[in-house]
Protein backbone atom coordinates (compact mmCIF):
# COMPACT_ATOMS: atom_id res chain seq x y z
CA UNK A 1 0.00 0.00 0.00
CA UNK A 2 1.11 3.50 -0.93
CA UNK A 3 1.64 5.81 1.85
CA UNK A 4 0.22 9.31 -0.26
CA UNK A 5 -0.23 12.03 1.73
CA UNK A 6 -3.16 15.11 1.35
CA UNK A 7 -1.68 18.26 3.04
CA UNK A 8 -4.12 20.90 3.63
CA UNK A 9 -2.38 24.38 1.95
CA UNK A 10 -2.02 26.33 5.22
CA UNK A 11 -4.25 24.11 7.08
CA UNK A 12 -3.80 22.39 10.09
CA UNK A 13 -4.45 18.34 9.31
CA UNK A 14 -2.38 15.93 6.68
CA UNK A 15 -4.25 12.73 6.30
CA UNK A 16 -2.58 10.03 5.69
CA UNK A 17 -3.35 6.66 3.22
CA UNK A 18 -3.91 5.10 6.33
CA UNK A 19 -6.49 7.27 7.98
CA UNK A 20 -4.70 8.79 10.46
CA UNK A 21 -3.99 12.28 11.17
CA UNK A 22 -1.49 14.65 11.94
CA UNK A 23 -1.05 18.13 13.01
CA UNK A 24 1.11 20.77 11.28
CA UNK A 25 1.85 23.95 11.87
CA UNK A 26 -0.78 26.49 10.95
CA UNK A 27 1.20 29.36 8.63
CA UNK A 28 0.13 32.73 10.29
CA UNK A 29 -2.08 34.87 7.89
CA UNK A 30 -0.59 38.21 7.82
CA UNK A 31 -3.58 41.09 7.98
CA UNK A 32 -2.80 44.58 6.01
CA UNK A 33 -1.82 46.48 8.97
CA UNK A 34 0.63 44.07 9.41
CA UNK A 35 2.51 44.76 6.24
CA UNK A 36 5.29 46.68 6.76
CA UNK A 37 6.50 49.22 4.17
CA UNK A 38 9.36 51.14 3.54
CA UNK A 39 7.24 54.40 2.42
CA UNK A 40 4.25 55.94 4.08
CA UNK A 41 0.56 56.38 2.87
CA UNK A 42 0.64 59.91 1.92
CA UNK A 43 3.75 59.46 -0.30
CA UNK A 44 2.12 56.10 -1.92
CA UNK A 45 -1.38 58.62 -2.26
CA UNK A 46 0.83 60.94 -4.13
CA UNK A 47 1.32 58.50 -6.57
CA UNK A 48 -2.12 57.37 -7.31
CA UNK A 49 -2.86 61.22 -7.51
CA UNK A 50 -5.65 61.55 -9.86
CA UNK A 51 -5.72 57.89 -10.90
CA UNK A 52 -7.97 55.00 -9.68
CA UNK A 53 -6.26 52.16 -8.09
CA UNK A 54 -7.97 49.04 -9.69
CA UNK A 55 -8.15 45.69 -8.81
CA UNK A 56 -5.92 42.52 -10.16
CA UNK A 57 -8.60 40.67 -11.90
CA UNK A 58 -8.63 36.45 -12.17
CA UNK A 59 -11.04 34.41 -14.40
CA UNK A 60 -11.55 31.06 -14.05
CA UNK A 61 -10.05 29.11 -17.40
CA UNK A 62 -11.33 27.92 -19.90
CA UNK A 63 -10.82 24.34 -21.58
CA UNK A 64 -10.93 22.33 -18.38
CA UNK A 65 -7.81 23.96 -17.33
CA UNK A 66 -6.97 23.60 -13.11
CA UNK A 67 -4.50 26.25 -12.74
CA UNK A 68 -5.20 30.01 -12.52
CA UNK A 69 -3.13 32.90 -14.56
CA UNK A 70 -1.57 35.29 -12.22
CA UNK A 71 -0.67 38.67 -13.91
CA UNK A 72 2.79 39.92 -13.34
CA UNK A 73 5.18 43.18 -14.16
CA UNK A 74 5.89 41.36 -17.57
CA UNK A 75 2.65 40.76 -19.72
CA UNK A 76 4.21 38.28 -21.38
CA UNK A 77 5.16 35.85 -18.66
CA UNK A 78 2.04 35.16 -16.10
CA UNK A 79 2.17 32.85 -13.01
CA UNK A 80 0.19 30.19 -13.11
CA UNK A 81 -0.99 28.71 -9.30
CA UNK A 82 -3.30 25.69 -8.26
CA UNK A 83 -4.89 27.57 -5.22
CA UNK A 84 -6.01 31.02 -4.07
CA UNK A 85 -5.66 31.50 -0.45
CA UNK A 86 -7.27 34.25 1.64
CA UNK A 87 -9.89 35.93 2.93
CA UNK A 88 -13.09 36.88 1.06
CA UNK A 89 -13.85 40.39 2.07
CA UNK A 90 -17.26 40.58 -0.24
CA UNK A 91 -19.24 39.36 -2.89
CA UNK A 92 -22.27 40.08 -5.18
CA UNK A 93 -23.68 39.38 -8.33
CA UNK A 94 -23.39 40.87 -11.68
CA UNK A 95 -24.67 40.04 -15.13
CA UNK A 96 -23.79 40.72 -18.98
CA UNK A 97 -25.44 39.91 -22.13
CA UNK A 98 -24.04 39.81 -24.93
CA UNK A 99 -24.29 39.47 -29.00
CA UNK A 100 -24.62 35.73 -29.63
CA UNK A 101 -21.46 34.40 -30.67
CA UNK A 102 -19.15 36.57 -28.48
CA UNK A 103 -20.15 35.85 -24.77
CA UNK A 104 -16.02 34.15 -24.56
CA UNK A 105 -14.93 37.52 -26.68
CA UNK A 106 -12.73 39.98 -24.19
CA UNK A 107 -13.12 42.40 -26.58
CA UNK A 108 -17.00 42.32 -26.80
CA UNK A 109 -19.00 44.91 -25.54
CA UNK A 110 -22.01 43.49 -23.92
CA UNK A 111 -25.81 45.10 -24.94
CA UNK A 112 -26.50 44.94 -21.73
CA UNK A 113 -24.88 44.29 -18.08
CA UNK A 114 -25.11 44.85 -14.69
CA UNK A 115 -23.15 45.85 -11.82
CA UNK A 116 -25.13 44.24 -8.69
CA UNK A 117 -27.23 41.56 -10.51
CA UNK A 118 -30.24 43.95 -10.08
CA UNK A 119 -30.64 45.88 -12.28
CA UNK A 120 -29.14 45.78 -16.23
CA UNK A 121 -27.92 49.12 -17.98
CA UNK A 122 -27.95 49.19 -21.54
CA UNK A 123 -30.46 46.90 -24.20
CA UNK A 124 -32.83 45.56 -22.94
CA UNK A 125 -32.00 47.03 -19.63
CA UNK A 126 -34.40 46.96 -16.19
CA UNK A 127 -35.04 45.17 -13.62
CA UNK A 128 -32.93 41.91 -13.75
CA UNK A 129 -35.14 39.60 -11.87
CA UNK A 130 -38.23 40.31 -14.43
CA UNK A 131 -36.41 40.29 -17.67
CA UNK A 132 -37.17 37.60 -19.86
CA UNK A 133 -33.21 37.27 -21.12
CA UNK A 134 -32.90 36.37 -17.20
CA UNK A 135 -34.89 33.15 -17.27
CA UNK A 136 -33.62 29.50 -18.21
CA UNK A 137 -34.06 28.40 -21.37
CA UNK A 138 -33.80 32.83 -22.83
CA UNK A 139 -30.67 30.90 -24.51
CA UNK A 140 -30.25 30.39 -28.33
CA UNK A 141 -28.77 26.90 -27.60
CA UNK A 142 -29.83 24.94 -24.83
CA UNK A 143 -31.83 25.57 -21.16
CA UNK A 144 -30.05 28.31 -19.74
CA UNK A 145 -30.31 31.80 -19.39
CA UNK A 146 -29.05 34.52 -22.80
CA UNK A 147 -27.67 36.73 -19.94
CA UNK A 148 -24.47 35.25 -18.30
CA UNK A 149 -24.93 35.43 -14.10
CA UNK A 150 -21.55 35.43 -12.47
CA UNK A 151 -20.53 35.96 -9.23
CA UNK A 152 -17.31 39.06 -7.78
CA UNK A 153 -15.28 37.74 -5.14
CA UNK A 154 -13.21 39.88 -3.64
CA UNK A 155 -10.34 37.59 -1.98
CA UNK A 156 -7.72 39.43 0.42
CA UNK A 157 -4.30 37.35 0.69
CA UNK A 158 -1.88 37.34 2.90
CA UNK A 159 0.15 39.73 3.92
CA UNK A 160 -1.54 41.52 0.56
CA UNK A 161 -2.91 45.24 1.24
CA UNK A 162 -6.21 45.20 -1.61
CA UNK A 163 -7.56 41.88 -2.65
CA UNK A 164 -7.69 39.83 -5.98
CA UNK A 165 -10.92 40.39 -7.82
CA UNK A 166 -12.36 36.91 -9.04
CA UNK A 167 -15.46 36.68 -11.21
CA UNK A 168 -17.00 33.42 -11.58
CA UNK A 169 -18.93 32.15 -14.29
CA UNK A 170 -22.29 30.42 -13.80
CA UNK A 171 -21.02 27.06 -13.69
CA UNK A 172 -19.10 27.90 -10.31
CA UNK A 173 -22.12 29.69 -8.89
CA UNK A 174 -23.34 26.36 -7.58
CA UNK A 175 -20.42 25.22 -6.25
CA UNK A 176 -19.77 28.97 -4.28
CA UNK A 177 -23.46 28.69 -3.25
CA UNK A 178 -23.67 25.44 -1.30
CA UNK A 179 -19.82 26.22 0.29
CA UNK A 180 -21.02 29.32 1.47
CA UNK A 181 -24.29 27.45 3.22
CA UNK A 182 -22.04 25.06 4.68
CA UNK A 183 -19.06 27.06 5.91
CA UNK A 184 -20.55 30.22 6.80
CA UNK A 185 -24.21 30.97 6.84
CA UNK A 186 -25.47 27.66 8.51
CA UNK A 187 -22.52 28.62 11.23
CA UNK A 188 -23.47 32.27 11.24
CA UNK A 189 -20.45 33.67 10.20
CA UNK A 190 -19.65 36.32 7.65
CA UNK A 191 -16.85 34.89 4.90
CA UNK A 192 -14.53 37.68 6.34
CA UNK A 193 -14.04 35.61 9.51
CA UNK A 194 -12.27 32.68 8.13
CA UNK A 195 -9.61 31.60 5.59
CA UNK A 196 -10.44 29.78 2.43
CA UNK A 197 -9.00 28.18 -0.17
CA UNK A 198 -9.92 28.10 -3.57
CA UNK A 199 -8.97 25.51 -6.33
CA UNK A 200 -10.21 24.18 -9.97
CA UNK A 201 -11.57 20.96 -10.99
CA UNK A 202 -12.25 19.65 -14.66
CA UNK A 203 -15.72 18.88 -15.87
CA UNK A 204 -17.32 18.34 -19.33
CA UNK A 205 -20.61 18.38 -20.76
CA UNK A 206 -20.26 15.78 -23.10
CA UNK A 207 -18.83 18.15 -25.91
CA UNK A 208 -16.24 20.80 -24.47
CA UNK A 209 -14.33 20.85 -21.09
CA UNK A 210 -14.57 23.38 -18.86
CA UNK A 211 -13.16 24.27 -15.11
CA UNK A 212 -15.07 24.74 -12.29
CA UNK A 213 -14.04 26.47 -8.69
CA UNK A 214 -13.63 24.26 -5.52
CA UNK A 215 -13.75 25.74 -2.31
CA UNK A 216 -12.41 24.70 1.13
CA UNK A 217 -12.39 26.76 4.64
CA UNK A 218 -9.53 26.46 6.02
CA UNK A 219 -9.81 28.05 9.82
CA UNK A 220 -11.26 30.86 11.12
CA UNK A 221 -10.00 33.62 13.12
CA UNK A 222 -10.78 34.83 16.68
CA UNK A 223 -10.22 37.43 19.44
CA UNK A 224 -7.70 40.33 17.88
CA UNK A 225 -7.65 39.24 14.41
CA UNK A 226 -11.52 38.61 13.67
CA UNK A 227 -11.82 42.26 15.23
CA UNK A 228 -8.56 43.78 12.67
CA UNK A 229 -9.99 41.87 9.77
CA UNK A 230 -13.62 42.82 10.17
CA UNK A 231 -12.86 46.69 10.40
CA UNK A 232 -10.22 46.50 7.20
CA UNK A 233 -13.63 44.25 5.44
CA UNK A 234 -16.24 46.50 6.53
CA UNK A 235 -14.23 49.63 5.12
CA UNK A 236 -13.50 47.53 1.64
CA UNK A 237 -17.02 46.81 1.17
CA UNK A 238 -18.13 50.38 2.11
CA UNK A 239 -15.53 51.79 -0.57
CA UNK A 240 -16.16 49.01 -3.27
CA UNK A 241 -20.39 49.69 -2.69
CA UNK A 242 -19.69 53.59 -3.70
CA UNK A 243 -17.75 52.61 -6.32
CA UNK A 244 -20.11 50.04 -8.13
CA UNK A 245 -22.77 52.82 -7.50
CA UNK A 246 -20.57 55.59 -9.74
CA UNK A 247 -19.52 52.73 -12.28
CA UNK A 248 -23.55 52.34 -12.77
CA UNK A 249 -24.31 55.89 -12.70
CA UNK A 250 -21.72 56.16 -15.45
CA UNK A 251 -22.83 53.31 -17.54
CA UNK A 252 -26.09 54.92 -17.83
CA UNK A 253 -25.02 58.39 -18.55
CA UNK A 254 -22.57 56.90 -21.35
CA UNK A 255 -25.76 54.87 -22.75
CA UNK A 256 -28.39 58.18 -22.78
CA UNK A 257 -25.70 60.67 -24.31
CA UNK A 258 -24.59 58.81 -27.82
CA UNK A 259 -21.57 59.30 -26.72
CA UNK A 260 -19.08 56.06 -28.40
CA UNK A 261 -16.98 55.21 -25.19
CA UNK A 262 -17.61 52.03 -24.11
CA UNK A 263 -15.29 50.11 -21.50
CA UNK A 264 -14.51 53.30 -19.44
CA UNK A 265 -15.77 52.81 -15.52
CA UNK A 266 -15.62 56.50 -15.16
CA UNK A 267 -14.38 59.47 -17.33
CA UNK A 268 -11.96 62.18 -15.60
CA UNK A 269 -14.56 65.11 -14.12
CA UNK A 270 -12.06 67.91 -16.12
CA UNK A 271 -13.63 65.88 -19.10
CA UNK A 272 -16.95 64.63 -18.55
CA UNK A 273 -18.69 67.98 -20.34
CA UNK A 274 -15.88 68.77 -23.12
CA UNK A 275 -16.41 66.42 -25.88
CA UNK A 276 -17.53 63.03 -26.85
CA UNK A 277 -17.08 60.70 -30.03
CA UNK A 278 -20.27 60.03 -32.22
CA UNK A 279 -20.94 57.91 -34.56
CA UNK A 280 -23.32 60.57 -36.26
CA UNK A 281 -21.51 62.17 -39.42
CA UNK A 282 -21.32 66.20 -38.13
CA UNK A 283 -22.11 68.33 -41.31
CA UNK A 284 -22.55 71.85 -40.34
CA UNK A 285 -22.26 74.98 -42.65
CA UNK A 286 -19.52 74.87 -45.51
CA UNK A 287 -18.48 76.91 -48.23
CA UNK A 288 -18.75 75.08 -51.29
CA UNK A 289 -15.60 73.82 -53.14
CA UNK A 290 -14.74 75.44 -56.07
CA UNK A 291 -15.46 73.66 -59.48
Amino acid sequence: MSTQQNETVNGTTNVTANGTAAVTERVPFQLPDMVESEFSAEELAEDMDGMQMSLQRVKIPGGGTIQFEMATDDPDNPEYTKYLTGVILFNHATGAYWPEGSEYDDSAVPLCSSVDGKQGIGEPGGTCATCSLNRFGSAKEGKGKACKNMRILYLLCSGEYMPLQLTLPPTSISSFKDFLNKAFTLRRRATYGSVVQIGLKKASNGTNDYSIATFQRLHDFSGEQLAQIKAYADGFKEQIKISLQQRAVAHEEQRDDGCDYDNVEQLPVEMSDTFCITAETIDGDREKLPA
